[in-house]
């Protein structure tokens, strides 16, 4: 089974995200409170938390929301995932993958530790489709795959 792991947000952009218990998404924008939310195709972004074990194996002291994600996934085979594929969380949070990966900042301190980072290939940005309010340990699966993003 799959499930959320961690929620992570910042009050502003630029800023390393912090863990938070719950998080509430509103449909068309993000998670409340988050310095990324907007009506953009980037509303809320997800990892793997594979990826953060795997560059933790590489000496790196990293932890969720260090990669800026918004959601770290246990479990979710991200793999399979591509733009228009929708992601069920909880009881009623409909995401819809609009983005695959995103080019590091600056380059971000994984990359220049490692010369490498995994956020441009694993991780995905996402649009809500449907709000309402996620927690860690709430499930996660795919429920369909789309052809094209609706925003």
């Amino acid at each position: 089974m799959s499930y959320i792991k961690t929620i992570s947000i910042s009050r502003k952009r630029g800023e390393k995200k912090y863990n938070v218990p719950k998080a509430t998404l509103k449909e068309g924008s993000g998670i409340v409170n988050d310095a990324h939310a907007g009506f953009g195709h980037r509303q809320v972004s997800l990892l793997p938390y594979e990826t953060i074990q795997r560059t933790r194996l590489q000496g790196i002291d990293i932890n969720p929301g260090d990669f800026a994600e918004n959601i770290c996934t246990e479990g979710l085979d991200f793999k399979d995932i591509r733009i228009g594929t929708r992601i069920h969380i909880g009881g009623e949070v409909i995401l819809e993958v609009s983005q695959i990966g995103k080019a590091c900042h600056n380059p971000c301190r994984i990359y220049q530790a490692l010369g490498d980072c995994a956020m441009p290939r694993e991780g995905v940005f996402t649009i809500v489709l449907r709000g309402g309010t996620i927690q860690a340990s709430d499930p996660v699966f795919i429920i369909q795959n789309q052809i094209s993003v609706s925003l």
